[in-house]
């Protein structure tokens, strides 16, 4: 059988976006196990964080077996230098405060379900497999982000003022998500992934009503920050990775 390089390359890419995003992001969640300001959000956030590192397995998984070099999802996800990951720079800023940590996690959520429903459809089965299993929990995390944001949002004068702060921060961020490079295209052209200028709409449209019931107020001018996928990592990456990868750097091979 004849092996399609171009849409294996394609396919590499797309599960290192997909399980790089799960990772960080679920990585940065973690750290608020224990900390959280109430025990409800403490488990909830947890529980998010598994879910997320759950999906990180899968992705990883299915691009060593793409790769077809023998490293597993532990490898990629521990073994590889910051300028390797292909996550969206808004997994990597840093959580903040409560408000900041939410925030971020709406405007992935928002991006993160349509696009997993949308991979269902993918024409690799292993891809859809992923996605229908993925979808289920990125509903629950995106309907959980959007009503906190909205309570916040729209309560004290003092929660209305750190949500549009943190709004305000990482609004920048957040259009990365569907900025389509030619990889993107690639994956669109093969029925392997969506067009993200599909997902662009959807996701700005769930963004800005939720916005609205939250009373918080847009910031001006699209959201354009980008460099993440392209390899271009903000320093806090690097944090983030040293205290995820210490382990496996320092004891390599190690097993229990």
């Amino acid at each position: 059988m004849s092996v399609d390089v171009k849409t294996d390359n394609a396919l590499f890419e797309l599960t290192l976006r997909m399980g790089d995003n799960a990772l960080i992001l679920g990585q940065q969640v973690s750290a608020w196990c224990g900390h959280a300001p109430v025990l409800e959000e403490d488990i909830a956030l947890a529980n998010t964080a598994l879910d997320l590192i759950g999906q990180t397995t899968l992705w990883l998984g299915l691009a060593g077996e793409i790769e077809g070099k023998g490293r597993r999802a532990d490898d990629l996800a521990f073994l590889r230098d910051t300028r390797a990951f292909r996550n969206a720079l808004i997994v990597e800023q840093p959580n903040g405060n409560f408000g900041q940590t939410l925030m971020r996690q709406f405007l992935f959520d928002a991006w993160h379900l349509p696009m997993l429903t949308a991979l269902k459809s993918s024409a690799d089965k292993r891809v859809a497999d992923i996605a229908e299993k993925s979808a289920k929990e990125a509903a629950y995390h995106l309907e959980r982000s959007e009503d906190l944001i909205i309570r916040l949002g729209d309560g004290s004068d003092e929660s209305r003022r750190r949500m549009q702060y943190a709004l305000d921060g990482l609004w920048p961020f957040a259009g990365e998500l569907t900025l389509a490079d030619e990889i993107d295209a690639a994956l669109a052209t093969r029925g392997l992934a969506p067009a993200l200028a599909d997902i662009q709409t959807q996701h700005v449209e769930r963004i800005r009503a939720v916005l609205k019931a939250a009373t918080l107020k847009p910031p001006e001018g699209a959201p354009i920050r980008k460099g993440g996928k392209a390899g271009m990592h903000s320093e806090h990456l690097g944090f983030i990775l040293a205290d995820m990868q210490w382990l496996q750097r320092a004891y390599p091979g190690a097993t229990w």
